[in-house]
Parts: C-alpha cells; structure tokens; sequence
C-alpha cells in the first residue's frame, strides 16, 4: 500500500518544544491521538482529545515510569502489516488500534552525560520504550510514518499541510531512514559511555551533524566535513569552505592552540604548514613578521592570530589574496576592511575553541587499507622543565625561548621537518621531506630566499638525528642551539660535534611525527 490516511498516532515526547501546532493539526483532521506521562498531559492542556495509552493496554505506567508503552496492543499496533492476512485477523481477533503515525523524541543521554551528571541520573536517561518505539515504526515504514527526533517535527507538520494526513511510501522510507540514524547514534553514545570511549573491542563514531563542502581534495570529488563547525567558529562572511580549507583551518588552529595566552601571535598557513609565524608586542607587528617568512607562499594562504584583529592589522592583511582569516575578535572597521574581499572567509572562534582544541582527547582517525588507524591526539608540548641540556654549554634564556617556539612549530610541521627560528620569529622550515638532511637544507635555502640571517638563530628537529651531519650543516649556517628528542644510538656524534662548534643542544625525549 503506497499511499496510507493516517487515523491515530501515537505520541510519546521528552522535548514538546514544536508539538503543539502538529497535535493541533492531527486534531483537525480528525486524526486519534495516544499518549502517555507527560506529553499526554500536553496535548490535554492545549484542550485536544487524546486517549491515554493504559486505555489501551489495561496497565498503568509501572516502575517509575520505566514501562509506559511496552505492550503487545501497543507494538501490534505499529508492526501489524496491512497486506497480510494473518496480522489483520489478528488485529482483530486481540482488539488492538491500528497505529499509523509514531513520534517520539528520546531522553536526552548525551546532553545528560555532558552536564555533568551523576551515574544514576545518566541510566535513568538511557531511553527504552521510545527507542523501541523507534525501531518498530521504522522497521514497518510500508505501513508507519515514524517520527523519531524533536528534529524531524517541522518536516512531519509539513507532511501532513500538504497532503492533510495522507502519507506516502517515499515520505515513511525517508523518516523511517532518519529514524535508524537516531537510534544507531543513541546505542553508540549509550555504549562510549559505558566502555569510558575504550577503543579495544569497538570503534563507535557517530555525527549526526554534516555540513555538505563546496568540493572534496580536489574538485571532481565530493566532500562534507561531519561535526558542529558553530561550536568552533562563526562565520561572518566570505564563500562556502572546501575541504582543503578545513584540513588549512584544522593545522592552523591547532598550532595557534599552544600559543592561547602567549604575547600577540600571528601564523600564515598553506598546505596544512605554517610558513610564517611570528610574536611580538603587538598583532599588527606580528603578522608583518609573519608574512616576512614567506611571502610567496603566503598567497592564498590561511592566516590565523591569537588575539583581536585591529584596524591596522586588518588593512595590512587586506594587501594580501589569502582564502581564510581567523581570529578570537575583529574591531567592526577591521571586519569591514576585511569583507572588502567578497570570497575571503572570516571566521571568529567562539570562546575556547583553541582550549578544547588544545586540550581535547578525541581519537584521531584515518582511513586506512580496508579499516582505519586510530591514535590519541598529541597533545604534549614541550616545555621548559623537560629540557635536558645535553652539551657542555647551555643555551641563554632567549634561546631557550626560541627553542620552545621552534618546537611549538615543528610539532605541527609535516614530518621530516626541520624548523628556523630567531626572535620568536619562523625564519623557515624543511617540511614532509624524506630525508632530515634535505629538510634542513630546505630550511636554509628558503632562509637565505628570503633574506634571513641565521646567525644565532636555533633549529627544532621533530625527531632524533642519527648522525651529526645534521649539526655541522646547522652549524656553518649560523645556528647557535637545538632542540631534538634525542633517542639515536648515535646521539654522542652530534653532541661531540655541538660541544666542539660551542652550540647548545637541549633533548626533550618526546619524538613529534606528523605524517
């Protein structure tokens, strides 16, 4: 049967923000309403007829609530099948109401874990009869329309406008569809909070959220990216992001995260690597020194500041073709400045954002082979208390700085990488080379491109050197201190080396590949 006259539904609610004008609806078009609890004394406050379920079942709601629906009267009614001769004679035979419409919205479980709630109170919101109700009805879409989530309200009230209770086979498939994507996303909340989110026996992601890209890596590819991109940024001007933005966007706030509550900091990223980066007294002078690191890579770049953006800042960036600005604040002229451009993207990160960035622990995963490889994030920071001075000389306070500055960017850098860095200042880097050698020449050579003195200036290495080439070639470029994880069999050629040239080299035992 294609196209069904809805006659009764059954309504069984936790939110009843939006109900009120669909029970209005179904009450005029006659259309019998059931109900339990709550939502049954809803809809009898609006003064709308409506026939309590223990009507139906000759039982009242029992255990605190915990069984209100849970009967066969109930679930016949929405599973019976209306082509099939035994279901109908059994309809009949039991005296059991044809139910053609359910909706139900859960107990919020995520929302209740997230506020901080104690273990009870969290099971207490684990839902059973509506997620059962759920399930039936979108099981028998052929014969049910089944609403399963506050969401899908709007939709249902348009439903029934259009076609004044009359439902059809396309209409059921759809909400039964977005029903089986609650209820699977219910269980694996539910089971990630009982397995504390351990990964040994099952990976369980579920994001309802998806924002569709304007393209995928490239542009005959599709691409969306799932999440809640309004918890990270709004968004106040400039085109739809592509997926090439978002991994731009994801490097950069990552980086800026280690820089939160630092003096002004300013990053120029392309290719998920930072190719300027810079900190000073104020954020105009800090993008400036920024944009020196690279100005040709800079162009169409993503440039992020961890602090408010001014007037002055603004009309220097405006100079620039970059896709993407981001920032805590924007003065209102500095916004306007900065929308003179009708395509760039202006995204102000909501309060936070780089904290939870920072210090978030959600898995980090990749498509890989037939499955996917799961990681912790890389959450370490070098810091200076993990340093150990390895050569005989250690380095000054401001090398240290520099050092700690350096290692912030290699950190975030595309392994092999080798990191520049003078003043708080990026001064280059080698990036996702297959040699450390060649990214250190990379490193110097993009240097010199760009009129860099490198004398005094320090080098992060994102893993050990397993020779001292690495040292001698640091050493005749001017480089006065480095910062590696150390870990080689061969650590003492390199320190031997630095102790003989007078470099300072600090090991901080944490090794950070970026693949």
């Amino acid at each position: 049967m294609s196209n069904i006259t809805a006659k009764s539904a059954l309504i069984s609610v936790f939110s009843k923000e939006g109900l009120e004008p669909i029970v209005q609806k179904m009450n005029e078009l006659g259309i019998t309403i059931y109900s339990t609890g709550g939502t049954e004394k809803f809809i009898t406050d609006l003064g709308i007829p409506v026939v309590p379920v223990e009507d139906v079942t000759s039982y009242p709601s029992i255990l605190g609530g915990r069984v209100k629906t849970l009967h066969p009267k109930v679930f016949g009614g929405i599973l019976n099948r209306r082509d099939n001769e035994n279901d109908v004679a059994q309809i009949k035979e039991f005296d059991i109401p044809q139910i053609d419409i359910v909706v139900v919205d859960l107990y919020p479980f995520e929302k209740t874990v997230a506020s901080g709630a104690g273990e009870q109170d969290i099971i207490e919101k684990i839902d059973i009869g509506g997620i059962s109700l759920i399930r039936a009805g979108a099981k028998n879409y052929k014969d049910t329309l089944c609403v399963g989530t506050v969401q899908d309200y709007t939709a249902l009230l348009e439903v029934l406008e259009e076609g004044n209770g009359v439902t059809t086979l396309e209409q059921r498939k759809r909400f039964a569809t977005n029903c089986f994507n609650v209820s699977s996303h219910y269980d694996s909340a539910i089971y990630n909070y009982f397995s504390g989110h351990s990964i040994d026996k099952a990976l369980k992601i579920s994001e309802p959220t998806v924002m569709p890209l304007r393209y995928g890596e490239n542009p005959h590819q599709r691409g969306w990216f799932y999440g809640n991109f309004n918890e990270m940024f709004t968004k106040h001007h400039g085109k739809e992001l592509s997926y090439n933005n978002l991994l731009d966007v994801d490097a950069a706030v990552s980086l800026m995260s280690e820089f939160e509550h630092d003096a002004p900091t300013f990053a120029i990223f392309k290719h998920n690597n930072a190719c300027g980066v810079a900190q000073r007294d104020t954020i105009h002078q800090a993008y400036i020194d920024a944009l020196a690191g690279d100005p040709v890579s800079a162009f169409g770049g993503i440039l992020i500041a961890n602090t408010n953006i001014d007037k002055a800042t603004a009309e220097e960036i405006h100079q620039l073709f970059c896709e993407v600005v981001i920032a805590p604040s924007f003065d209102e002229d500095a916004m306007e400045i900065l929308k003179g451009k009708k395509n760039r993207i202006l995204l102000e990160l909501v309060d936070g954002a780089l904290s939870r960035k920072r210090d978030h622990n959600t898995l980090e995963v990749r498509a890989s082979l037939n499955g996917y490889l799961v990681q912790d994030p890389n959450i370490k920071t070098d810091q200076k208390a993990d340093l150990k001075t390895a050569t005989t000389i250690s380095p000054s306070e401001e090398q240290i700085e520099d050092l700690l500055f350096a290692s912030k960017i290699c950190k975030h850098t595309k392994s092999n990488t080798i990191v520049l860095a003078k003043g708080k200042q990026l001064c280059a880097s080698g990036t996702g080379q297959t040699s450390r050698v060649d990214a250190l020449n990379q490193a110097i050579h993009k240097a010199g491109s760009f009129n860099f003195d490198l004398e005094g200036a320090v080098m992060a290495s994102d893993a050990f050197f397993p020779f001292p080439d690495c040292v001698e070639i640091a050493d005749n470029a001017g480089i006065k201190a480095v910062i590696q994880p150390g870990g080689s069999i061969k650590d003492q050629l390199s320190i031997d080396y630095c102790n003989e040239n007078s470099i300072a080299m600090v090991f901080t035992g944490t090794r950070h590949f970026k693949h």
